[in-house]
């Protein structure tokens, strides 16, 4: 397995190894592939992915060289920017997505006891919320969690 990124998260999963990407951006392509038109303004995306925009710009603009995002300035005052996933960058998130969910489950899910998995239900629900209160743009922001803990299946397909 690679190496641990910040706050002990492990770099590399299986599929993002496969893709070469690392697991922060891999999250930043899976949450671009969720938002309609694959697109979301970079504040928003700092605020889904819990990354400041420093390190989130950096990230993006090596996604950039890959050709995986597009970014663009929005018009008008101010220095507002979107991040786009390219369809390269669409189908690399979408090959790298079986990988994460395998990972995920057995690092974090196959290993915990149901009344685990309830705490950490409610432990996701408080953090999205918190990031919910954080985001400029609340249409932008993740749906609510689920019932019962469920793993995502990867990117959302959409029809072209």
């Amino acid at each position: 397995m690679g190496g641990r990124g910040e706050a002990g998260q492990v770099d590399r999963g299986p599929g993002a190894l496969e893709a070469q990407l690392t697991f922060f951006e891999y999250m930043v392509l899976s949450v671009l592939s969720e938002q309609p038109a694959r697109t979301m303004q970079m504040s928003a995306l700092a605020a889904r992915t819990a990354a400041s925009l420093s390190r989130l710009s950096h990230v993006v603009g090596r996604l950039e060289k890959r050709e995986l995002l597009a970014r663009n300035r929005i018009p008008g005052s101010g220095r507002r920017t979107t991040a786009t996933l390219t369809e390269a960058g669409y189908e690399v998130v979408v090959a790298a997505a079986p990988g994460h969910v395998a990972a995920v489950r057995e690092y974090l899910i196959d290993d915990l006891e149901p009344q685990e998995l309830v705490a950490l239900r409610r432990i996701g629900a408080a953090v999205d919320a918190a990031i919910k209160r954080e985001q400029p743009d609340a249409s932008s922001a993740a749906s609510p969690p689920p019932e019962a803990p469920t793993i995502n299946s990867g990117p959302r397909r959409t029809a072209d």
